[in-house]
């Protein structure tokens, strides 16, 4: 089941957020195939990051959780909120390889 992290960053995280970002993306490519896509939120300015969005592909909520947790922006508190939803990808979903 797909699930959707929608991750809000704290007030004045930025360079907290800047300075762990490498980890951060090693971490996503890390997840192989259980990472559909991810990108960062941002100011209306379209460059200032504030919170990612991220969709896995998990067995279950609990697991969904589990990568939120070892994200390495998540240990370093960047996140004042993680919101963890179940998904279904209904339009525009890429073809299927056959």
């Amino acid at each position: 089941m797909l699930y959707a992290l929608i991750c809000t960053d704290k007030p004045g995280s930025l360079a907290l957020r800047k300075a762990n970002r490498p980890e951060h993306l090693a971490y996503l490519e890390s997840l192989g195939d259980v990472l559909v896509f991810a990108g960062p939120f941002t100011e209306t300015d379209g460059e200032t990051m504030n919170g990612s969005l991220i969709v896995v592909d998990a067995p279950s909520l609990d697991e969904a959780r589990k990568i939120a947790e070892g994200d390495p922006f998540a240990k370093a508190g960047i996140f004042a909120e993680v919101d963890i939803r179940p998904w279904r990808w209904s339009i525009n979903r890429p073809a299927e390889e056959k």
